[in-house]
């Protein structure tokens, strides 16, 4: 701890976080619930991701994406679940300020990112479905590689801006946070420094990272269901809606979740609330969107009997020669 002389606060060098506090008595069980939920979803996660790698016939721009948002899934967890795990085992829960600051940018970084990806695969189904004569000429690979590396890029420069003004934040007083995780608006609240131009910032930013995207994913969809709708036969609309219906449904809860946590007012009646949607948003959604993917789209599942049905062969060869 050091003394900052001219506001006589005391100037601290890591955060307590008090997590899920009012359940400390649960630690273990709490552990072995969140460790579950850690080895399903990076086991899911990297399954999409070995399977779109592997399968020939998954070697599409649609799948293109889904294998980066696997990988991105699968950081995302491991930005805030080792640590909780962690807490809850050692029950330690204080975090050195730069490491938490590290935080906030990992899972800033990858959110974006997120955001970005989601507009990109919305992209792909507006071609695929409204314009499916050029879709070989829109989302040829060049497209598909430019607009991945575009989301990655983008959403590294836009973080590091924030992290590095975050950096040159002091901290003193308080230094609990009621939360989790390293989210931003709590942590700023401990700064000794004034916190309006970082929080002009943050919001210029986000609005950056988040509103073109969802425009266009917005936009995408409306252009979806408006060329659905013209489809004359039953089957034919279920045939085109099938082939989004996935996607559709993991940018509802994604956009969902996100828009209660940080609508939400924030008041002090409030936090449980919000820190049981961030479990959903942080947690949750990355151990769903595999299992989206994996039990309503049929490819998914077909690729995934192929991989199995050459891992026993294998595995019999194997057998065989020894």
């Amino acid at each position: 701890m050091q003394k900052l002389g001219l506001r006589n606060e005391t100037v601290f060098t890591e955060f307590i976080l008090l997590g899920f506090g009012e359940l400390w008595e649960m630690h273990i069980l709490l552990f072995l619930v969140f460790l579950v939920i850690y080895l399903m979803t990076m086991a899911g996660n990297l399954l999409i991701l070995v399977l779109v790698i592997t399968d020939e016939n998954l070697h599409t721009p649609m799948y293109f994406f889904l294998g980066n948002l696997s990988c991105l899934e699968t950081c995302y967890s491991s930005t805030i679940l080792p640590r909780m795990l962690a807490s809850f085992l050692t029950e330690n829960q204080s975090v050195p300020v730069t490491g938490c600051i590290v935080q906030l940018w990992a899972f800033g970084f990858l959110a974006a990112t997120e955001c970005y990806l989601l507009a990109a695969m919305s992209y792909d189904r507006y071609v695929a479905i409204c314009r499916p004569l050029h879709y070989s000429a829109l989302m040829n690979s060049r497209v598909c590689l430019q607009l991945v590396a575009g989301s990655w890029v983008s959403s590294f420069v836009v973080n590091t801006i924030l992290l590095m003004f975050t950096l040159q934040l002091t901290f003193c007083g308080d230094n609990l946070i009621e939360h989790f995780f390293c989210d931003f608006t709590p942590m700023i609240k401990l700064t000794c420094n004034d916190p309006h131009p970082v929080e002009l910032l943050s919001a210029t930013l986000s609005a950056l990272c988040i509103l073109p995207p969802f425009v266009l994913t917005i936009s995408s969809y409306v252009a979806i269901i408006s060329a659905i709708m013209g489809i004359p036969s039953t089957t034919g609309r279920q045939k085109a809606f099938s082939t989004c219906s996935s996607h559709l449904t993991v940018v509802t809860i994604f956009y969902g979740t996100l828009s209660i946590v940080y609508l939400l007012p924030d008041t002090e009646t409030l936090i449980e609330l919000n820190k049981m949607f961030s479990v959903f948003y942080t947690i949750l959604t990355p151990l769903i969107n595999p299992l989206i993917y994996s039990l309503r789209n049929k490819e998914v599942k077909e690729a995934m009997k192929r991989t199995s049905r050459k891992c026993t062969s294998y595995i019999k060869l194997r057998v065989h020669w020894s």
